[in-house]
């Protein structure tokens, strides 16, 4: 077989066919035959077709992969070096580098890095852009994207032969074979596109030196303020006035219904539990009286009583139980676990029906879930001011119902008892 490229008088062979079965039987035959430098080309895609040419896996996936493992790295070391060796800066004895914290820059480096490369990889690998192809010069290749499907075999095939691949297209059921005529187009970008490159490639030098020469040098002239406004934006005194408001006035009055910070206490019988200022003068007179008010400040209805007992069980009976006795099943745990030498120090929670704790004025009550006592902590945080004057209101139904009478009991329900 003579393969001498040299004395070839075109670039290669073109089949035509007119259904994507007859072409994906002639791809077949082709595949079978050896032929390595060989394509298809159809107006849509065909299902089956990278199996009937035997196109394997490129290595693309592994250029992508080794890509991305390059951007976790750099992404990794850029941040080490940063925060733990060129700018090392403590922030209430945390680590200088976690992996935790890097990660999000870590994982947008890894996309990019694979991203990019995915690109420029897919490029290189098919020789793309191709500004001519000699296809493009046979008149029937311009079906290709309407209703014709093509098989073109390149002449630089290493098994290329012009009368026996003519041959083997011809066998394939083609409805015509045409050869693919050389029209010496070159095979480089023209010269003006390379000089274009160049040219670019060397003003890209000059931002990166203006910015190596701005480095560690100094300057009296101000710096270049891009964004004007947002470099000086004006500001206004108290009590200035300025045009841009209807009334003139720069300070704008607050939302109706909001409160001063530092004086969201203002009234401390109900966000306290105390006394107001006034009536705890007065109270003083008295060493008697205490400076926790006597009665919730909210009405004692079914829902708000209703709220309380949800609060409660959320809350409270894990330690005081359902009843209130001292018995939830945190209270149980550490019995069993001093029974066997465990839990040492362990404060058994309190009775909340005894008289001790019913003596108590509502304020006070309020005021230990608010800020907690003793082992207690303090729930002011994660119970609103409502729910822990509804939890007070509950407590008190439960010591009443703990140290009820059968006075207690209606006189038309006694009966039942």
């Amino acid at each position: 077989m003579d393969n001498n490229q040299n004395d070839l008088p075109h670039l290669g062979l073109l089949a035509e066919y007119e259904t994507p079965e007859a072409l994906m039987a002639a791809a077949e035959k082709v595949r079978d035959g050896g032929y390595k430098r060989w394509d298809t080309h159809t107006p849509f895609p065909v299902h089956g077709i990278d199996e009937a040419m035997g196109i394997k896996n490129t290595i693309l996936p592994w250029i992508v992969l080794g890509a991305g493992a390059a951007g976790t790295v750099t992404a990794l070391v850029l941040q080490y070096w940063t925060n733990a060796v060129a700018y090392p800066f403590l922030i209430s004895g945390k680590p200088l580098f976690s992996w935790v914290p890097a990660f999000p820059v870590t994982f947008e480096l890894t996309v990019l890095f694979a991203g990019v490369t995915t690109l420029f990889a897919m490029l290189g690998l098919n020789r793309l852009p191709r500004l001519h192809n000699p296809l493009f010069n046979v008149k029937r290749f311009a079906r290709a994207t309407q209703d014709r499907f093509f098989l073109a075999i390149d002449s630089q095939d290493p098994l290329f032969n012009d009368s026996s691949a003519k041959a083997l297209l011809a066998g394939t059921g083609a409805s015509a074979v045409e050869e693919v005529p050389d029209d010496n187009s070159a095979t480089t970008p023209p010269m003006w596109m390379l000089q274009a490159f160049v040219a670019f490639a060397f003003l890209t030098f000059i931002p990166i030196g203006i910015i190596v020469g701005s480095w560690k040098s100094t300057s009296d002239k101000p710096a270049w303020h891009f964004v004007w406004d947002m470099d000086f934006q004006e500001s206004y005194r108290t009590g200035e006035q300025v045009p841009l408001f209807e009334n003139g006035m720069a300070m704008r009055a607050p939302v109706e219904g909001t409160i001063a910070t530092g004086e969201l206490f203002a009234s401390s019988s109900y966000f306290r539990g105390v006394l107001d200022d006034e009536t705890l003068d007065k109270a003083q007179a008295d060493r008697s009286a205490s400076e926790y008010v006597e009665f919730a400040p909210i009405a004692a209805t079914r829902p708000t009583l209703e709220r309380g007992q949800e609060r409660f069980a959320i809350y409270c009976a894990p330690c005081h139980g359902d009843s209130g006795y001292g018995d939830g099943i945190v209270a149980e745990r550490a019995t069993s676990l001093i029974a066997t030498g465990g839990a040492n120090g362990w404060v058994p929670p309190t009775n909340v029906t005894t008289p001790v704790i019913a003596s108590q004025p509502d304020g006070q009550l309020f005021d230990s879930i608010t800020n907690g006592i003793r082992n207690m902590p303090g729930y002011g945080k994660q119970i609103s001011v409502d729910d822990r004057w509804a939890i007070v209101l509950y407590l008190r139904a439960l010591q009443r119902g703990a140290n009820a009478t059968i006075d207690d009991v209606p006189q038309s329900e006694r009966g039942g008892l």
